[in-house]
């Protein structure tokens, strides 16, 4: 079973892209984030002739988060923990595999940036009860999947120029350190677990020829608890999408789960 994880960038601009990685690729679940539309104007039909079903999560023009799924989930949750602002920036759902039921949560962490602002505050307050979260719902079922645009670079070798981010709000040390304090609840960086040391770049920005000259960062990720860690046979981050047309400024990245 494969399951993607991706920024689509708005879900109606990308729809040809989508769709044409959901033919090429054939992912059981993807776990979309920044949707950029309300449940309304949700394209459920162009999924749908693709026997994809969808679990939305929309906001209008803004964020907005989304399951596509070959698989029925179940115990949908649009609201995990209470957001201040009442952005939506978190979905999850229950997956039957192999007898196990497995909570997926897909996230879209808020940017922060510029930092020492409100914008930041919300950011750290946002991870703050996302981690308090985890914490109970490792209680009730500890097999769970966190996908999604984190918009944290873990490390210095996440990015192509890492002291230019030292005072950004991707890479500042105590956002780093939630990234850290999400791992040691009991989950693994499923990337850096099976590549210790490959360059994995998820995101190149539109300007200045970043896809072009890989001027990238790795900011989606794939935590998988200490539980389900042997069942992950892979992970690959697919780059054809992001050098298409029109493309998001994010790539998928996929796991196989045996």
């Amino acid at each position: 079973m494969i399951i993607s994880s991706w920024n689509v960038n708005s879900v109606r601009a990308r729809i040809n892209n989508i769709k044409e990685y959901l033919k090429k690729s054939d992912p059981d679940i993807v776990m979309m984030q920044e949707i950029k539309t309300e449940e309304k104007n949700y394209p459920f039909d162009e999924f749908k002739n693709l026997k994809y079903e969808s679990y939305v999560f929309g906001q209008k023009s803004y964020n907005g988060v989304a399951f596509i799924t070959k698989n029925k989930l179940n115990n949908i949750k649009q609201n995990i923990f209470k957001d201040k602002l009442k952005q939506s920036r978190v979905i999850s759902g229950e997956l039957t595999h192999k007898k196990k039921k497995i909570n997926l949560i897909n996230i879209y962490t808020p940017n922060g940036n510029p930092v020492d602002t409100e914008k930041y505050d919300y950011k750290l307050n946002w991870l703050d009860n996302f981690i308090k979260t985890l914490k109970k719902n490792l209680k009730e079922n500890s097999n769970i999947i966190i996908g999604g645009d984190f918009n944290i670079i873990p490390a210095e070798e996440d990015v192509h120029n890492h002291k230019s981010y030292e005072n950004d709000a991707l890479f500042r040390l105590e956002i780093r350190k939630k990234f850290r304090e999400i791992i040691n609840l009991g989950f693994f960086d499923t990337f850096r677990y099976i590549y210790p040391d490959k360059e994995g770049y998820t995101f190149w920005d539109y300007m200045s020829g970043a896809w072009q000259k890989n001027n990238g960062m790795r900011i989606d990720h794939f935590l998988v608890s200490s539980s389900l860690i042997d069942n992950i046979k892979d992970f690959k981050i697919n780059k054809y999408p992001r050098g298409r047309e029109k493309p998001s400024d994010h790539t998928p990245i996929e796991i196989t789960i045996d």
